[in-house]
């Protein structure tokens, strides 16, 4: 089984996607802005853009993204397939 990750559901959580950019931006520096609003609306996208730029693939930046949800208070955005 694999691992997705969720979009956020609804404007109640945009503080937490907020929180979450920041953690992105600070675990990932490569990625500017728009790369990171990628995650929220075009997850495959987002990921091809870590792959560049970061070298980091997409099972690896699954991983780390849920590690950065629990540590943000936002891990109700990653489920398990």
């Amino acid at each position: 089984m694999s691992n997705t990750v969720q979009p956020m559901a609804n404007a109640k959580n945009s503080g937490n996607a907020a929180k979450l950019h920041a953690k992105i931006k600070e675990t990932w520096s490569k990625l500017g802005d728009d790369d990171i609003k990628l995650y929220d609306s075009n997850r495959a996208q987002f990921f091809s853009k870590l792959k560049e730029k970061q070298n980091v693939s997409k099972e690896d930046a699954i991983k780390k993204i849920q590690e950065l949800e629990k540590a943000c208070g936002c891990s109700s955005s990653t489920k398990a397939a």
